[in-house]
Order: structure tokens, then C-alpha cells, then sequence
């Protein structure tokens, strides 16, 4: 069964090998390649810079604003193959993962996580993120994010625990996993990113729009569930009503003692079970996401107040954020014998703590891009130090590539996503043409970003396909582009 996980790293390079040299028209993408697998037209290797969109009528959304600025942009940058990605990388969510509808009168969007047919909160909000800027000027689009974000909120509403949604009640492959599973339910692995995602995109919907109709009694109610959830797994007076297990050969995928996981001292932090790479956590305490919960935290308030006028859950929202902030100061801080006050990654508040970081956002090294920390921030600064250096366990150095990984895949396989937030964290140029060349250099010739690839050679990855990664390529291309870095490269 095809998992998150396992999109064979095999697959992926016995078909990158079978193609290439293969020429393939642009007009004439199959549909059985487009719409039943875009994995196989992602995996193509031309040797020439062949378009890798679906056909036009092929794509599950088109919007004018982002075909616009795929234009503008791809006309200033000078290098041919960084064009190329970047035309193919952009557009990658909507043109593959948005399957946009009215329900009773209503936006939907569905957001595929791209090879699976179900809905992270997580990647989903993170795919369409890109595009909200471009929005205001784009009606079609606004339905688009609209969509996105009531089908969030039904989502929570439907478990707050949850981290994957069917598109309805259709069951899952993990129906039986130790859990509360529901139908409408993929999977139920407990994560503090999820919420805060949801919340995320929201906020900054409203903020670049100013359309508050998202902002309705459902998605209040949908934020009195994630607060009480957040409360909940406090665990001040218990354990809370989550646990998790599945029968599997993997730990990761997995939770100790009984579903409950490794013990934590209630010190005021959120208790997450996974990671967002989907893993299980070693000391429950995450750090990045309790920092991702604190802003979020903030953001609900302040739509609260200004839009819903309801003080009281705004109070509480704020109190929260308040008491996490402080317990991530006293316990989340520690001290590093090389690089002095960093951030750990996780704790349990007994004085247990792991030095490294993992390579899915939120991470320790993508906290600015979040903002969730200012980058200038001096311990900010000693841990970003840390995780890109051989402290951490996860981070790989090859013939390839050096960047940082994850237990998700394991040892020697760099994540583009770490790349991709090393660039955008940075005020260097030269780590940023580092991490632009890397990128273009180790996309295996397929001119797309891959969810990891081997440190000593970009040709072995896994997932030919992996919307969010690609998405945020371009996203951080047109950051570049605006912020006049890289010019013999970008324009």
C-alpha cells in the first residue's frame, strides 16, 4: 500500500533511468499520464527543458494571477534550467493537487498531498500558502484559498487529533490503527503543526485580503477545538484522551507505552506525538512546534478580537501562548559544549533533550520563515549553526550535496526542503547561491524538487513528485527575484 513514506526510492530511479533521453511533446502529455499519474510524466528525464505541467486541460486549477506572475518572473531569470524548474515547480500544487468545488453553496478544496489521494492540514496549507499574496487581484483564486480554509475548519471539526482527511467518509488503509479512527479519516497521528498550519494560512489569508468570511461560527468552533486540544495535551491532570498504535516493522510510525508515549513532566509545554515528518517523537516535547503553536496561538486571538469580537476565547488563546512561551524558555534552551544556548528539538522536562533537526517544517532551522522567531535572533543563530554542521545526527555531507535529512528516510538522503529554508533563513549570498545551485544541480534531471535525494548523487531520490517542496522552490525563486539576490542567476 502506498504510504507517505514509502514511495519507492526504486521505483522512482528504475523510471527516471528507463527515460532517460526520451524526448516528450508539451502539448501532447497523455492523459493517462496527467491525470492517473503524474508521478510517471515527473520522473521523465528529456535532456532538454521539456515543460513537465500537465496539459492545459489537464490541470485540476488554473489561476490568472499565478500564470501572470509565472510569466514576469520566468523572463528576468537568466539561467535556462532554473527557468525551467521554476515554471515547472510553481504552478505544481495548483496544477496537480487542487480539486476545487461548491458545496452547498460554499468554496471546497480539496489539497492532495500529491501522490496519495487524501488531505494533510499540514502540506495542504503549506501548498497553497504561495499563493495568497497573489490573491487580491485574482477572484477565482480568492475561491481557491477560500475553499482550502473551510475545508480546513470542517476538518478540526470533524478531530482535531487527526493529521490526514479522505475526501469523505470512505475509510482508509489505516482503519485499523489503536485509535478513535473515523471514516473521514486517512490517518491519526497527533501533531501540533497541523492546527497551527490551518491557522496559519487563515490569518495570513485575511491579512493580505482583508475577506473575514472564512471567519464564520464554524471556524470559531473549529479554534475552541484546537485550543481544548492544545490544553489537553499539556497534560497537567493527565495523559489526555489521545494514544496511538499500529501493528508495523517501523518505530516511527508507532507510539510507546501503550499508545501513550515516552512519559513528560507537565512543565506548561504541548505534547506532540509526531513530528510533522509523520515520525513519532523521542521525548514528546517538540520544540519548533510548540514555538509554531505559540504564534498561531496569537494569530486566532487577534481574529478573535478583531473579527469575532469573542474576548473571552481570545484571553484564553493568549494566556496559553503566554505559558508555553515561558516554559519553552526555561526547558526548550539548553546548553550546546560547542555552539552555547540553542534550541533543542525535543524534551521531555525531566532534563532529557536531542540535539538535531529534521528537515520537514517546522523545523529548529526554518523558525524565521514561520515567524515564529525573528533571524536574528542570537540563539536562534547558535542553533541554526548546530543543525547545519555534523552535531546533528541528520545532517549529510556528500559528493552530491550537504544538507539535512530525517529518520523518515534515513541515513545520507538530504531533504531540498532543508535547502530551500537554509536559503530563505540566510542574509549570505553565497550560502544562498550554495543552496540555489544545489537545488538546480540535484533535482536528477526532471527539473522538479524531489522529498529527498541521495548526498552523492541528486539522480537517486525518493518521490518524483512532492507538490509542497516543489511549490516552496518557487516560492523562495520569486523571493530571491524581489529581494535582488543572485542576479546573474535569478535577474
Amino acid at each position: 500500500m502506498t504510504t507517505r513514506r514509502n514511495f519507492l526510492k526504486a521505483g522512482s530511479l528504475s523510471l527516471a533511468g528507463l527515460m532517460v533521453g526520451e524526448k516528450m511533446l508539451a502539448a501532447v502529455a497523455a492523459p493517462e499520464e496527467t491525470k492517473e499519474s503524474y508521478s510517471k510524466l515527473a520522473a521523465k528525464v528529456t535532456g532538454d527543458f521539456t515543460t513537465k505541467r500537465p496539459a492545459p486541460a489537464d490541470r485540476k486549477f488554473s489561476a490568472k494571477a499565478v500564470e501572470e506572475k509565472i510569466k514576469a518572473v520566468k523572463a528576468k531569470i537568466k539561467d535556462p534550467k532554473l527557468a525551467w524548474m521554476f515554471e515547472n515547480c510553481y504552478p505544481n500544487t495548483l496544477d496537480t493537487t487542487c480539486e476545487f468545488k461548491m458545496v452547498n453553496g460554499k468554496p471546497d478544496t480539496f489539497v492532495i498531498t500529491g501522490d496519495i489521494h487524501a488531505m494533510w492540514l499540514r502540506d495542504s496549507s503549506a501548498q497553497v500558502y504561495p499563493y495568497v499574496v497573489l490573491a487580491k487581484k485574482d477572484k477565482e483564486l480568492q475561491q481557491m484559498l477560500v475553499g482550502a480554509i473551510n475545508r480546513q475548519t470542517a476538518c478540526i471539526l470533524i478531530d482535531p487529533y487527526a493529521n490526514a482527511f479522505n475526501e469523505g467518509p470512505t475509510g482508509s488503509e489505516w482503519e485499523k490503527d489503536r485509535t478513535q479512527m473515523k471514516k473521514e479519516l486517512h490517518e491519526r497521528k497527533w501533531e501540533i503543526d497541523s492546527l497551527c498550519y490551518a491557522i496559519r494560512l487563515a490569518y495570513h489569508y485575511w491579512k493580505e485580503i482583508g475577506d473575514t468570511s472564512v471567519f464564520d461560527a464554524n471556524w470559531e468552533q473549529a479554534m475552541e477545538a484546537v485550543y481544548r486540544t492544545f490544553r489537553e495535551q499539556q497534560r497537567k491532570e493527565n495523559k489526555g484522551p489521545y494514544r496511538f498504535q499500529r501493528v508495523t516493522e517501523r518505530q516511527g510510525d508507532t507510539m510507546l507505552n501503550d499508545g501513550w508515549g515516552s512519559p513528560v513532566n507537565p512543565v506548561g509545554l504541548i505534547f506532540s506525538a509526531f513530528r510533522p515528518s509523520d515520525d513519532a517523537t523521542l521525548f514528546g516535547f517538540l520544540i519548533p512546534s510548540n514555538l509554531f503553536a505559540i504564534s498561531s496561538l496569537r494569530q486566532v486571538a487577534e481574529i478573535l478580537r478583531t473579527v469575532r469580537k469573542s474576548n473571552d476565547l481570545a484571553a484564553r488563546c493568549e494566556a496559553l501562548a503566554n505559558e508555553v512561551e515561558q516554559a519553552v524558555k526555561q526547558y526548550g534552551i539548553v546548553e550546546h559544549p560547542k555552539y552555547g544556548k540553542v534550541y533543542a528539538y525535543e524534551v521531555d522536562g525531566f532534563g532529557a533533550r536531542v540535539f538535531m533537526d529534521d528537515a520537514n517544517v517546522p523545523s529548529l532551522l526554518a523558525l524565521p520563515f514561520l515567524g515564529c522567531l525573528p533571524v536574528n535572533d542570537p540563539i536562534y543563530q547558535n542553533t541554526r549553526r548546530l543543525v547545519w554542521s555534523a552535531e546533528n545526527p541528520y545532517f549529510f555531507k556528500g559528493k552530491a550535496a550537504e544538507g539535512i535529512g530525517g529518520p523518515h528516510i534515513g541515513f545520507d538522503y538530504v531533504w531540498p526542503m532543508s535547502l530551500i529554508m537554509r536559503a530563505t533563513t540566510s542574509t549570505d549570498e553565497a550560502e544562498i547561491r550554495y543552496c540555489i545551485e544545489t537545488l538546480r544541480d540535484t533535482d536528477g534531471g526532471t527539473g522538479l524538487m524531489h522529498e529527498s535525494f541521495h548526498k552523492d548523487d541528486g539522480a537517486k531520490y525518493t518521490r518524483s513528485w512532492f507538490a509542497w517542496a516543489n511549490t516552496l522552490f518557487g516560492e523562495l525563486i520569486v523571493k530571491l527575484q524581489d529581494e535582488g539576490k543572485l542576479k546573474d542567476l535569478l535577474g
